[in-house]
């Protein structure tokens, strides 16, 4: 009987032990727990794979369309039709070399798209650096207020703000070259670049920062040893953002640069062969997908830092 009593008693004292431990969880924690047995359920990965099909067969569809020359064909079957051994002496390298030659000179929009989008990533991404740190680690009058009023900038509208900076640009003497393109994307980029990687900033210990400033750093010099080498994920999410809105952009590029052969990006010159040449599927296909190269060699190359930086300050314990 002494047996049975010493487990029993052994048995009430680890059960109080475990009810402590789960009680230790925080919401964070459990919330993690729970989406994360959400996500390795049979059926989320089911509909993962079902996603990720119906978004690569398009891209894929487009790919096989760009390499076939004859145009009667690419009008007469589908792109899977291509795909049968048949067919394959078919597929050449001819649309692209006509839609980089010299009457749609795509190579140069290319290059003008790259001169364009660099540029304006990171100008904004270097100004709000600045402005997320005074906002999270500076205090002056007012901050909060001005933090707010750059957070709801986020909701004007683009359109809004078309006619008065043309007009703006034009009493500058910045029309018809790049500036016009870079400060419009620098301005409609700044509030999300600022909100982000302010919350990114906000998770970083205060205790690094006053370890800094006991030891005699600067605001610039904690900016830039302490701050700085923390933010590559927030800046690489944002980077990703701003790079595929520019790349991607129609409107601004229409609005501020036209068919202008100096300054507009690639994708003026693909809505304009959209407009003069909409039966010339071969070359539009090449056209797209030379556009798309570039954006996704840059998420694929910072994706591991996507979702860091977009979850950064999202969740509270």
């Amino acid at each position: 009987m002494s047996v049975a009593v010493e487990v029993g008693t052994a048995r009430h004292a680890v059960e109080p032990a475990q009810a402590t431990k789960e009680r230790k969880l925080t919401r964070k924690e459990k919330r993690m727990i729970e989406a994360k047995n959400k996500l390795s359920s049979p059926w989320a990965s089911a509909i993962a794979l079902i996603i990720a099909i119906l978004w690569t067969v398009p891209t894929f569809g487009l790919l096989v369309t760009s390499f076939r020359g004859n145009r009667r064909d690419i009008s007469n079957s589908g792109w899977w039709e291509a795909l049968l051994p048949q067919n394959w002496g078919r597929f050449g390298l001819e649309n692209y070399e006509q839609a980089l030659g010299a009457q749609n000179r795509l190579g140069d929009y290319f290059v003008n798209s790259i001169v364009v989008t660099v540029p304006s990533v990171l100008i904004p991404i270097t100004l709000a650096l600045l402005a997320a740190y005074a906002f999270a680690w500076l205090d002056f009058k007012g901050k909060n207020v001005l933090f707010v009023a750059v957070f709801a900038l986020q909701v004007v509208p683009i359109q809004v703000t078309m006619i008065p900076l043309l007009t703006q640009y034009v009493n500058w003497g910045l029309n018809g070259s790049f500036w016009v393109l870079w400060l419009s994307h620098t301005m409609f980029g700044l509030p999300l670049a600022v909100f982000l990687l302010h919350n990114f900033m906000v998770e970083i210990p205060r205790e690094l920062v006053e370890a800094a400033r006991v030891d005699g750093a600067s605001h610039v010099a904690t900016f830039l040893r302490v701050i700085l080498p923390l933010m590559t994920p927030a800046i690489a999410s944002f980077a990703i953002f701003q790079f595929l809105w520019v790349w991607n952009d129609l409107l601004v590029a229409l609005a501020f640069a036209g068919n202008t052969p100096d300054i507009a990006p690639l994708t003026a010159r693909l809505s304009d062969m959209v407009g003069s040449r909409g039966s010339a599927w071969h070359l539009l296909s090449a056209g797209a997908f030379i556009s798309m190269i570039v954006p996704m060699g840059v998420f694929l190359a910072l994706q591991r830092y996507f979702v860091r930086g977009l979850l950064a300050g999202s969740v509270k314990g």
